[in-house]
């Protein structure tokens, strides 16, 4: 069984090697056993019809059933009279596909040999079916998906033994023409029965039970297609799968996400903002962006190129579009007015380190350029070496102190100061050789 019980599932928990995302998954898991534990008991316990079961402990047949089939598969198989023999329960199937099931093999098999022989051909098959208080249309439709022969060839005896009842058999001219539009889609597009169902407006039960009757062949080659597709490996958006159905969202599905898909899309929002705008689940829509827009996804966390199914995008993501927004009005100014990152940062909001590592990575000829200001000349200087080299600059314009003597006295090294003058303040040079002609005329 896999159903966690509480004293394992504390001990599970306690384990220290198991990550935040595994105590998550436990947790749920958990839940979801406890959520379903007395319906399991009741399913285990008496022979009640899983419908019943649903219904007292208030959940819906179908998910209980998914619930059992995929947590407490011995119980179904037991109760379904199947073996494993020596296999994993995993790997029986309950009901094989256009197979009768062991119930109703069992509930039908002294009906469908009785038809089958000569003791009772004086019967019709309604008259049968009472005698083994079954239901005659029931019997007759069984008979007709699964010993097809049987309903044929009894009826050829009746006829030559003069005990043809007169009643009229086989598809009736209203049936033919009432499905005869869906049978056409069914055949000839990739729609499964209740897609084709609600597009034609039929009844998509009686529509499936018109085909298991007179359309076998039909059903066969859809068969066969299914079983081609179940060999690709890799599924692929648009193509039919193993089940019957194109490998695509649900309609319902779309219709849910479709808002906060067009959010996603077209919008700079994060997910959080997103799925509390729209009520959608946030684990919901998360899946859903991840197997059917993943190259959203990939554009949004700015990745190019091949990814694989191992790729981790959090490591592979480069400019994310949400940050990318988020600096973009501060990156404008930073371009348009040269101000100190560290002000920019402040007045945004923004961590200075964590803005900065983003200029520095994302912006790099502006990071280089950030650490230029414009001088009274208008030319760009070194902020830096403006600060390092303010001091001698003045004194080398107003005194007549050489420059090698100004470097000493303020510790500077001669060169770098003399190619930074003559780099950015020639006019200076000028005037300092001025100053020292006058001084020498005197």
């Amino acid at each position: 069984m896999n159903a966690l019980q509480p004293i394992h599932f504390t001990s599970l928990l306690s384990n220290p090697t198991l990550t935040a995302r595994e105590i998550a998954i436990l947790k749920r898991r958990h839940a979801l056993h406890q959520k379903y534990k007395k319906a399991v008991a009741l399913y285990a316990d008496t022979e009640r019809p899983l419908c019943e079961i649903a219904a007292e402990c208030g959940f819906n047949a179908k998910a209980l059933g998914n619930y059992l089939r995929h947590h407490w598969r011995e119980l179904v198989l037991r109760r379904y009279k199947l073996s494993t023999e020596g296999k994993d329960a995993r790997d029986v199937k309950i009901i094989s596909a256009g197979k009768q099931s062991v119930t109703a093999h069992e509930k039908y098999k002294e009906a469908v040999m009785a038809c089958d022989s000569m003791e009772f051909i004086e019967l019709d098959v309604s008259q049968v079916a009472r005698k083994f208080n079954l239901d005659g249309t029931a019997l007759a439709n069984f008979m007709r998906i699964h010993y097809e022969d049987i309903p044929i060839r009894r009826e050829k005896i009746r006829r030559r033994l003069g005990l043809n009842d007169n009643i009229h058999r086989g598809a009736r001219k209203t049936s033919i023409e009432q499905y005869a539009e869906a049978v056409e889609l069914y055949w000839t597009t990739d729609m499964t029965i209740p897609q084709v169902a609600e597009a034609c407006r039929v009844s998509e039960k009686g529509f499936s039970q018109f085909l298991r009757f007179y359309h076998k062949e039909i059903l066969r080659q859809k068969m066969e297609v299914r079983k081609q597709a179940k060999n690709i490996n890799r599924k692929v958006r648009g193509v039919q799968t193993g089940n019957g159905r194109k490998y695509e969202p649900l309609p319902q599905t779309e219709r849910k996400y479709a808002e906060a898909l067009a959010l996603y899309r077209d919008t700079t929002m994060t997910e959080k903002d997103i799925v509390a705008q729209t009520g959608v689940p946030p684990q919901g829509f998360r899946f859903y962006l991840h197997k059917w827009h993943k190259e959203l996804v990939l554009e949004r966390a700015g990745i190019t190129g091949e990814i694989s199914e191992g790729t981790d995008l959090r490591k592979a993501r480069c400019r994310m579009k949400t940050v990318t927004h988020k600096y973009a009005e501060a990156i404008r100014r930073l371009k348009e007015e040269l101000c100190p990152l560290t002000q920019i940062a402040v007045e945004f909001g923004f961590h200075p380190e964590a803005f900065r590592q983003y200029i520095h990575k994302y912006e790099p000829e502006l990071a280089q350029y950030l650490g230029m200001k414009r001088n009274a000349d208008g030319k760009l200087v070194s902020r830096a070496s403006e600060e390092k080299y303010s001091e001698a600059v003045r004194l080398y314009e107003t005194t007549t102190e050489n420059l090698k003597s100004i470097a000493k006295q303020l510790g500077l090294t001669y060169n770098s100061v003399g190619g930074y003058i003559r780099r950015n303040y020639p006019d200076i040079i000028r005037r300092h050789e001025e100053l020292v002609k006058q001084e020498n005329s005197k």
